[in-house]
């Protein structure tokens, strides 16, 4: 019987990643410029992150919510990722600042914090719209692009589709 691999946090997972993205990212920008490789690299990694919203969606035996949405957030949260302040949590609304990212800090270390907010930021919102089109997520700021802290604000919208 084979031992399963050991189970990967979402910031292990996203160092490996960036380490396959990153010389793609710089042939990109050498042979097309700055503009047009991020635009190509946020295009992929945003439909990355709407496939991977709907794959966490489909594993939601008793369908999607924003309560759900919060169980599933705590993945992102392994290995110390964050240091999370819960302002509010309801079924209606899932509030929350992070003061300390270790993805910004990780990309920051790799070489790529100038595509941090490409590669980890935008993820956010397309997920959400992945998982579940009534969750709307908004942000003012970000650490990753020098803010003190993030500041995620979600609502679920009964009625949108």
């Amino acid at each position: 019987m084979a031992v399963p691999p050991p189970k990967l946090t979402i910031l292990e997972q996203r160092r490996i990643e960036a380490g396959i993205v990153k010389p793609i990212y710089e042939t990109l920008e050498r042979e097309l410029g700055v503009e047009q490789a991020q635009a190509l690299i946020g295009a992929a990694i945003r439909q990355a992150a709407l496939d991977s919203g709907q794959a966490f969606a489909a594993e939601e035996t008793a369908g999607t919510s924003l309560e759900s949405f919060a169980v599933l957030f705590e993945r992102w949260k392994e290995g110390g990722a964050y240091d999370f302040e819960l302002l509010q949590q309801t079924p209606e609304h899932f509030d929350f600042n992070i003061r300390r990212c270790a993805y910004a800090e990780m990309y920051k270390d790799m070489g790529l914090g100038h595509i941090g907010h490409l590669l980890s930021c935008q993820r956010d919102g397309a997920l959400c719209e992945g998982y579940d089109p009534k969750i709307e997520m908004t942000r003012t700021q970000t650490v990753m692009q020098g803010a003190s802290h993030c500041d995620f604000r979600f609502r679920y919208v009964e009625g949108k589709e």
